[in-house]
């Protein structure tokens, strides 16, 4: 809906700009169409942004992260101790 209200901004504010003869009158035209083509794209950007959105639904709770979080937390101090030239990956080398 946004954007067909952005849309028949832009036609009215061409309209306006190409059939008057003063000067004020042509630059709310020319404002009017340059906010109603900010508007229209911001408003395909919103919608492309929002087909592409996770719903709340599909995202884990506060319970499952803090247990996931425990888990590694668990697996890491289960782990053998590195050896005395090995360093862990992503760590800056010597």
């Amino acid at each position: 809906m946004v954007r067909w209200i952005m849309f028949g901004l832009i036609v009215l504010g061409i309209g306006v700009s190409l059939t008057t003869h003063r000067p004020g009158i042509l630059g709310l035209g020319i404002l009017s169409t340059t906010i109603g083509l900010f508007g229209l794209v911001f408003s395909i950007a919103a919608e492309r942004v929002a087909a592409r959105a996770r719903p709340d639904s599909a995202m884990l709770g506060p319970e499952a992260l803090a247990a996931i979080r425990e888990r590694a937390q668990a697996r890491r101090a289960a782990a053998p101790p590195p050896k005395p030239g090995a360093r862990e990956p992503g760590q800056p080398g010597p």
